[in-house]
């Protein structure tokens, strides 16, 4: 069982609008949205499914004995979600009630272990360095398992995922393969994510191949960072594979380039954490009662499916 402890009405809003850029088409572009009959009112409903995938999970007493008995005897544990777009997580036309696949996954395990999970609505750059501190239990935010990342933190994998590239169907990108296909290009991406440092360490291949620098722009508002793209204030957004794929089937005027690379996606959690086990447990009960699939059929992510969930994995290279 998950409750919403705390949300912000920026946070809100501007998932909000991530969600309705991805329901309607660009700027100037006529027609209506694909995979919705028109762009009426009831466009952003219709494309984020809400069937319930998790009320019928049951607790499996071998993952909850695996718990620490001081969070078994509490019951609880809070929850950072990082709220985007589909199908990871945003809000509802009711600006309210969340979905998405990464909060599927959540409650779900939470269910599995018997643990209320009071959840907390916080920027995704805010996440990681708050687990530290201890504010959180657990984070979830689509976050890709890297090698400097498990430096200080634990992750236990729920779904593949990884790095990807989309742009205007009027783009002459066909196929990014090299950073150096991006030089010169304005390229839109999440503020503090694996997308931003992959840019940032590889910036200087630009200079090295005697080609004018690639001008990145984060952003930590999912909506403006399409807008910026929508507008021809971005070349290309680098940014989830899941999460492109998702936008471009709403935005007839975009186009998914490639993946890029893959990246284990998992739950937070602070370096040294004794819950990794039993979130571990639980991830792989709900495969083997079915429910993992489910989850996956529901958002669509279905080749983001993991053979079993492992902790701290190396970076895929």
């Amino acid at each position: 069982m998950t409750t919403t402890r705390t949300t912000r009405t920026a946070l809100r809003t501007a998932a909000l609008l991530a969600t309705a850029v991805l329901v309607v088409t660009g700027c100037g572009a006529g027609g209506t949205a694909a995979g919705t009959q028109d762009a009426g009112p009831n466009a952003a409903r219709a494309a984020i499914p809400t069937t319930d995938v998790v009320s019928g999970v049951r607790r499996d007493p071998a993952a909850a004995a695996l718990l620490p008995a001081d969070v078994r005897a509490r019951g609880t544990l809070a929850l950072a979600s990082s709220v985007g777009t589909p199908p990871g997580a945003t809000y509802l036309p009711d600006g309210r009630t969340l979905a998405g696949q990464d909060i599927d996954f959540a409650d779900a395990v939470g269910k599995v272990l018997g643990l209320r999970l009071t959840r907390e609505v916080a920027g995704f750059e805010a996440i990681l360095p708050a687990l530290g501190s201890g504010k959180y239990d657990v984070g979830t935010g689509n976050f890709g398992v890297t090698d400097e990342r498990r430096k200080t933190l634990d992750f236990v994998t729920y779904v593949n995922d990884g790095q990807g590239f989309a742009a205007r169907r009027d783009s002459p990108l066909k196929k990014v393969t090299a950073l150096t296909q991006l030089c010169g290009l304005t390229v839109a991406t999440g503020a503090g994510t694996t997308f931003e440092t992959t840019l940032e360490e590889n910036a200087h291949r630009c200079a090295e191949a005697g080609k004018r620098p690639y001008d990145v722009k984060t952003y930590a508002d999912q909506g403006a960072l399409w807008i910026s793209l929508q507008q021809g204030r971005s070349d290309v957004v680098m940014s989830t594979i899941n999460g492109l794929r998702y936008a471009v089937k709403q935005q007839p005027d975009l186009r998914f380039l490639n993946e890029f690379k893959r990246l284990d996606v998992g739950f937070a959690f602070t370096k040294g954490t004794p819950l990794a086990p039993a979130f571990q447990a639980a991830v792989n009960r709900l495969k083997k009662d079915g429910t993992y699939d489910r989850i996956l059929h529901k958002w669509g992510t279905g080749a983001s499916a993991l053979a079993t969930s492992r902790i701290s994995p190396p970076e895929i290279r």
